[in-house]
């Protein structure tokens, strides 16, 4: 790239650099670089684009305009992915958390609040610390008090959906739990810098919590059919776990399986949510209709339009 003079020019250059190496979102993944690079962010990041461009991050804007445009995602390249308001860390061994993610998670705080309305956060009985929850870890009772409402996340990644709940609803029991050891280490960190308690454990789907009473399950499952994963963006295709892409022959084995776990639990969760993939919602919705537990299915759009989410209450 040539040698640019001010911020601004280096933002014009890495965009248009960007955008001739196939790089989608080339303007956004040039602004987050030049962010991390320079330490600035929002007001302040636009209030120095006037500004010399600072000759000892150069080395370091190179390096990373250059990933960017071999097709590594700029989150990984930061380090950083926001969610729900909130920075993670994300790394190779974890999915980016998705903006259509944030729908799911205001789904369950919603429909928590409608079946668990003491315990819908806000109310007094939510104003409890991220460290009861913790010391209450495991859907032990709170001593002489009804035992917590419990939320199960199934495939933690970076913490995202598990560490929001805990976050916004610090009076719940909140756990997760994943296959990958280096994707449960990542959403320890995120735990651990949002003051979330959150209890992680590893294993596959509901195995690790069999015996554990479950109000809410919620889960953003692998859910790419196996053959169409060639065909997905550089991007993820390249560069995220193929673990946490790949659903199987139709990306419904997931959901097939969690169906077929439940009896692990000591009842069925009064409260579930999937995430899924396009053209999924009917066949995920079927599932739970077949299951039996849920007299309530509901169907949930992103903000494209699409069917994303699909949950189901027992009211």
């Amino acid at each position: 790239m040539p040698r640019v003079q001010s911020i601004r020019e280096a933002f014009a250059e890495a965009s248009s650099f960007l955008s001739r190496s196939g790089c989608n979102e080339p303007q956004r993944s040039a602004q987050l670089l030049l962010e991390h690079v320079l330490g600035l962010s929002g007001a302040a990041y636009y209030m120095a684009l006037a500004d010399a461009f600072p000759a000892d991050v150069r080395e370091a804007w190179e390096a990373g305009v250059t990933r960017r445009a071999s097709g590594e995602p700029v989150q990984y390249i930061i380090g950083e992915q926001e969610f729900y308001g909130r920075a993670f860390e994300v790394t190779p061994d974890v999915l980016i958390p998705r903006p259509e993610t944030e729908l799911l998670v205001e789904a369950i705080l919603r429909y928590a609040g409608e079946l668990w309305p003491a315990a819908a956060p806000g109310t007094a009985a939510q104003q409890g610390s991220a460290a009861d929850g913790a010391a209450r870890a495991g859907g032990a009772p709170a001593t002489g008090a009804a035992r917590p409402l419990t939320a199960v996340d199934i495939g933690a990644g970076s913490g995202a959906i598990s560490v929001t709940l805990a976050a916004e609803a610090p009076a719940w029991v909140v756990c997760a739990g994943d296959i990958s050891p280096a994707a449960l280490a990542v959403a320890g960190r995120n735990a651990q810098r949002h003051g979330a308690a959150v209890d992680l454990r590893l294993g596959d789907l509901l195995e690790p919590f069999a015996g554990m009473e479950t109000d809410i399950l919620v889960s953003n499952p692998p859910y790419i059919p196996g053959g169409d994963i060639a065909g997905l963006q550089r991007e993820v295709r390249d560069h995220e776990p193929r673990t946490a892409l790949d659903g199987g022959v139709d990306g419904l084995d997931p959901y097939r399986r969690m169906m077929e776990q439940l009896p692990l639990l000591p009842a069925p969760p009064r409260l579930i949510g999937f995430e899924l993939g396009f053209g999924q919602a009917e066949q995920v919705a079927a599932l739970l209709k077949a299951a039996g537990h849920w007299n309530e299915i509901i169907t949930v759009d992103d903000l494209a339009g699409i069917p994303r989410h699909v949950l189901g209450l027992s009211r």
